[in-house]
């Protein structure tokens, strides 16, 4: 039987995270290395030696590595790329964390960039848009359809989040709309805003990488560099960055987390224009009474509330 190893490195304060999130993919008998393990094990067996090799200690220095081991085949890729897709959100939820980087061994780069492809297909969200892969081809019908290359970075579409957001979205738009983006990840959100008549889009992320993913996702939709701006930076604490953004915005975006939306609440009515709309999701259900507090105190009033599968999504005026 041939087997994949798969290897997912982050540092200690993400390795409890990355657990959590393989257990909730059922992925089981995983092994762990980790800096905090070694370093009890020195401590508590150091009468065994008289030195430690430098190599070694400066190896595990900062490590926490993840091993688990899948069955070569249709499954076990499939399997790797929910792992991904999963790893992806982490990184959005978690910036304390360092990056997880999922590395594989047992198959040819060749083989992986074949095959975990085949695993992201057309996706029907809402009633009005159709998500499909730059490798692709598919009749979008009536539907809009809105390209993409998951590959880039966070946001396919296939998450609950970004499924609430869009499904929300289609309805929002109407033509002529000013949208603000912020957490855009892959550009989905801008993108699929101006794909169903939106007039322009500024999309904002705090990670460099969203930059150029997010304009290399308007391109394949067409979209030309006027009319989707894409900056990266803080909007709670970079000044310039809020001074760029300006505001009057009809509909403002924000697909991020509670502990990034809870400080954003009250600078959100500033920005919107007198009739605009605030949606914002990636909130779990134990964090949705402190949004919704927030929202509240900043003078937002909850006009919809939406859940799928544990997250929630909330609009607001």
């Amino acid at each position: 039987m041939h087997w994949l190893e798969i290897h997912i490195d982050t540092n200690p304060a993400g390795l409890e995270e990355v657990q959590a999130l393989l257990s909730a993919l059922d992925v089981d008998g995983i092994q762990i290395e980790d800096k905090n393990d070694f370093q009890d094990f020195l401590e508590n067996n150091h009468e065994y030696w008289d030195y430690v090799d430098e190599d070694l200690s400066r190896r595990m220095e900062n490590k926490s590595r993840i091993t688990f081991y899948l069955e070569a085949g249709d499954a076990g890729f499939a399997k790797i790329g929910e792992v991904r897709i999963a790893l992806e959100k982490l990184k959005a939820e978690h910036p304390d964390c360092a990056p997880p980087l999922m590395t594989m061994e047992d198959v040819q780069d060749a083989d992986w960039e074949n095959n975990w492809k085949q695993y992201y297909k057309p996706i029907e969200i809402g009633s009005r848009l159709l998500v499909i892969p730059q490798w692709e081809t598919a009749d979008p019908g009536a539907r809009v359809p809105l390209y993409l290359d998951p590959g880039l970075t966070f946001g396919t579409g296939s998450h609950p989040t970004t499924r609430l957001c869009l499904t929300i979205l289609e309805t929002l738009v109407h033509g002529g709309e000013r949208v603000l983006d912020l957490g855009c990840g892959s550009g989905i959100l801008s993108i699929a805003a101006l794909r169903l008549g939106a007039e322009s889009a500024m999309a904002v992320d705090i990670d460099e990488k969203c930059l150029h993913a997010a304009r290399d996702n308007a391109a394949l939709n067409n979209i030309p560099p006027e009319a989707c701006t894409v900056l990266t930076g803080n909007i709670l604490t970079d000044e310039s960055l809020q001074a760029r953004i300006g505001a009057n915005y009809d509909i403002i975006l924000a697909n991020i987390v509670a502990d990034v939306i809870i400080p954003l609440a009250p600078r959100v009515p500033a920005l919107l224009t007198p009739t605009g709309r605030f949606l914002c999701s990636g909130i779990i259900e134990s964090r949705t009474a402190e949004v919704e507090s927030a929202l509240k105190s900043a003078g937002l009033e909850i006009l919809e509330r939406r859940e799928d599968n544990g997250w929630f999504a909330f609009l607001c005026r």
